[in-house]
């Protein structure tokens, strides 16, 4: 298809346009920086397009676009004028066969994964009306900020960013808003696959720097091991499928204490068909995949089910959904990037005359500002993290460098804070316009992760990031740091239950009317704080394995990072350099503090639960300890002897063959399409013709606000704004309060939408119409099952627009 290759090709145009900023700002890795071209040129024509918008200086049009591209050219003319030339054409000469695999890994992931979409280029289920809605208002929208498809009058009250970078896309390739939905989420899986591998061949290039050939083919795991491989709840299916530890009872039924203790959500039930080497549906389901993100079990005080998400990057990609969390997949990666340039010194002065005493080049602090607070924009959960990363991968370095003290916290929180002052300040027309649900710190009390949900949630990548800590260990015993670290790992597990314990006491004493009080002990149905505190403490200890595990795997990380002693300075060199290829360990024990935080905190929105916290972090946990298990592997593989090797190569053996169950399975079931049907990449052309019909018609005419059928999240309802790019007089309520909390009163509307089509007083009818400036007026099945429907008014009082067999759109003066 033209699509898919013009689409491709801008995103080759925009890659060799941010080559020199690569070179120049990443230049200290290995590849400098080559893989993290697209999504660096990507992001920069994006926010220069965004910026100048927001302040009135561009038009959402073409012409725009191609004028933003005109000054990331300039920043590029810039970095190119500051760059080693010989240097650049000698590496390319040496490094050709790396770049001719780089682009091939990028042309055959973008490929394949455009393939699947187009086998079944759903746009109906789950977020997936939303997310089209999105892209289709920003096409339409004449300026920065884009309106709201589902709430006329405003603009989009969301993290907007990774769908801007789409509709541009779409606009300069001139795609539907469906299609662009389907190459959005190929562009997404090739520049995702794509920073896993350079993070992977970066640190492998810097721990063997001859053996390019062996680093460029290992580091292919890492891409596997994070986007594809699944967890160990595929193995499950399997196992429940071939009626695996199941036995009659007296009675004929089938029972297993196995599957009852491993309460893994539908897996408790017995099967009720032949065993078969196929995962089984259950009741009415039939998208048995979606159980992989649904592994934690939460319960409340009285033992009811708290549901708890816990995606993985394979489960997002056979979902389908373009949500923001998969669209910065590519962008943390080049986030993790920036911050192994730091750690590597590749962005140091030698003086403390930096901004704010840091001893950091100014314009690598203004890029670094740009791309973290660009991660607010497309998932806001990602800025706080890779700003922890961040500065705490400076830290590192400079601990390295002079030796830990008070200065390294000092310079740690110094920078936290610069960056993130920044990074709000370079994108505040989107925080103007933005409202949160987002309402404070809650304690997790009664949850602890069980260590049989942590391991099927994480077994396939922490087995070889665990054997390579012991491994390392083993190599380089000192009983004495390994037990500092592990006493450094209870004490923070100890202090964060403390303060977990402590939290719901000082919100009742100290703000003794907070509703965070109220609402916690409210949803998890306790009747008193008393008898809340009792029962956490009872069932931590009561559901030791997920914390222990966490324990052990931070007493080892803690303990290779613990200070040797003091060193020369001759020999701190040494050290440093030695240090130079572990930033693998930087990103494990980052990891680590990412699953450990929700198992004591949460964030307070509008579930009331840790579902979402658990669901955010766990998956950049998994990318990130994705990336550090292709590593271990590799280094296992390639530097063991003996025992110790064929010990890797059964764990290696192990962790592919549980692990590539689930996408082997899922994939082909997901997006297996009929016989008779055609690939398409733009599922709108799979709807029904009548309806259509009347969303082309929809695209065609002027912008302005419509009125339809009002409906529940995760229906039918906003068809006609979601595909056509007009604005609803109101689409999902339910979504609009999640995006927009208390600030907007929604029930005003859907009684008014009601009123307007049940009435049969004109005037009536027409007074709601003016109020919301109403111009497309849609009745079709919908409408017409969704209320006591009076068309008499409109039909004598109103133009006829369009019209079909089953669809009427009347037009208000």
């Amino acid at each position: 298809m033209i699509t898919v290759l013009l689409w491709y090709l801008s995103l080759v145009g925009l890659g060799l346009l941010a080559l020199p900023l690569a070179f120049r700002f990443l230049g200290k890795l290995p590849d400098r920086g080559y893989t993290f071209i697209r999504p660096l040129g990507l992001l920069l024509w994006s926010f220069l397009f965004w910026i100048l918008g927001s302040y009135g200086l561009l038009q959402n049009n073409t012409g725009s676009l191609l004028t933003a591209l005109l000054f990331l050219g300039g920043l590029s003319i810039w970095a190119w004028r500051g760059l080693d030339k010989k240097e650049i054409r000698a590496w390319f000469k040496s490094n050709r066969g790396y770049v001719l695999g780089v682009e091939a890994l990028f042309l055959i992931a973008f490929l394949a994964m455009a393939f699947l979409r187009a086998s079944n280029p759903d746009l109906g289920t789950t977020e997936k009306p939303m997310e089209l809605g999105f892209i289709n208002a920003i096409l339409r929208s004449p300026v920065m900020p884009p309106h709201d498809p589902w709430l006329s009058g405003y603009s989009i009250s969301y993290y907007y960013f990774g769908f801007l970078m789409v509709a541009m896309l779409a606009k300069i390739t001139a795609a539907t808003g469906g299609a662009a939905f389907s190459l959005g989420i190929a562009m997404t899986f090739a520049m995702a696959a794509l920073g896993a591998y350079g993070l992977a061949y970066n640190l492998l290039a810097l721990r063997a720097p001859n053996a390019r050939r062996s680093n460029a083919w290992l580091a292919l795991l890492a891409p596997l091991l994070t986007l594809v491989l699944g967890n160990v709840e595929g193995l499950l299916e399997i196992l429940h499928a071939r009626h695996m530890f199941w036995s009659f009872d007296s009675s004929g039924g089938l029972v297993s204490d196995f599957w009852a203790w491993l309460d893994v959500k539908d897996l408790a039930f017995a099967p009720t068909t032949a065993p078969a080497w196929q995962p089984r549906l259950y009741g009415t389901e039939n998208w048995w995949w979606w159980r992989a993100s649904r592994v934690i079990n939460d319960l409340s005080f009285s033992g009811g089910q708290l549901e708890v998400i816990d995606e993985i990057p394979a489960f997002s990609f056979v979902l389908g959904d373009l949500h923001p969390h998969v669209l910065s997949m590519p962008f943390v990666y080049l986030a993790a990037a920036l911050a192994f340039q730091l750690y590597q010194g590749g962005a140091t002065r030698s003086d403390a005359a930096g901004w704010l005493g840091l001893r950091i080049q100014s314009h690598f602090l203004v890029l670094s500002a740009v791309i973290l607070g660009g991660l607010a924009f497309i998932n806001i959960w990602d800025f706080p993290i890779y700003l922890v990363l961040f500065a705490g991968a400076y830290a590192i370095f400079q601990a390295e460098q002079y030796g830990w003290g008070m200065q390294r916290i000092s310079e740690f929180l110094t920078l936290l804070l610069l960056l993130g002052v920044g990074g709000l300040l370079l994108y505040l027309p989107f925080y103007l316009g933005f409202s949160s649900q987002a309402g404070g710190v809650l304690p997790n009390v009664l949850n602890p992760t069980r260590g049989a949900h942590l391991w099927i949630m994480f077994g396939t990548l922490l087995l070889p990031i665990v054997a390579y800590l012991i491994g390392t260990w083993n190599a380089h015993w000192q009983p004495s740091r390994l037990l500092r670290g592990f006493f450094l790992a209870l004490a923070l597990i100890i202090g964060l239950w403390v303060l977990s314990l402590f939290l719901p006491w000082m919100y009742a004493t100290l703000f003794a009317d907070s509703n965070l009080t109220a609402d916690a002990l409210t949803r998890l149905g306790a009747p008193d704080l008393a008898s809340l505190l009792g029962e956490s403490i009872r069932r931590r200890i009561a559901n030791p394995g997920g914390w222990l595990s966490l324990l052990v795997l931070l007493g080892m990380l803690f303990g290779l990072f613990w200070p040797n002693g003091a060193q020369p300075k001759t020999e701190k060199k040494k050290s440093r350099e030695r240090a130079a290829g572990r930033f693998h360990l930087i990103l494990a024990l980052f990891a680590a503090l990412l699953v450990l935080a929700p198992e004591f905190i949460y964030l307070r929105d509008q579930f009331g639960t840790r579902m979402n916290t658990v669901f955010k972090f766990y998956m950049q946990a998994w990318l990130i300890w994705g990336v550090v298990a292709a590593v271990a592997l590799s280094i296992m593989i390639r530097e063991w002897r003996g025992l110790s090797r064929w010990i890797a190569g059964v764990i290696a053996i192990f962790l592919l063959a549980a692990g590539l169950i689930y996408p082997a399975f899922a994939f082909p079931d997901r997006y297996r399409r009929a016989n008779d049907q055609a690939l398409e990449l733009d599922g709108a052309q799979r709807l029904a013709a009548n309806d259509l019909a009347a969303i082309n018609w929809l695209r065609a005419q002027p912008l302005a606000p419509l009125v339809e059928a009002v409906g529940g999240s995760y229906t039918g309802a906003g068809r006609m704004s979601v595909h056509s790019g007009q604005t609803a007089v109101l689409g999902w309520p339910g979504h609009e309060g999640q995006w927009r909390g208390d600030s907007v009163d929604f029930a005003p509307r859907i009684a008014e939408i009601e009123t307007l089509y049940t009435t049969n007083e004109w005037l009536v009818a027409q007074a709601i119409l003016e109020k919301y400036d109403v111009r497309y007026i849609v009745i079709g099945f919908l409408e017409r099952n969704t209320y006591g429907l009076d068309e008499g008014k409109f039909q004598e009082n109103l133009e006829v627009g369009f019209q079909n067999d089953s669809i009427t759109i009347y037009l208000a003066p």
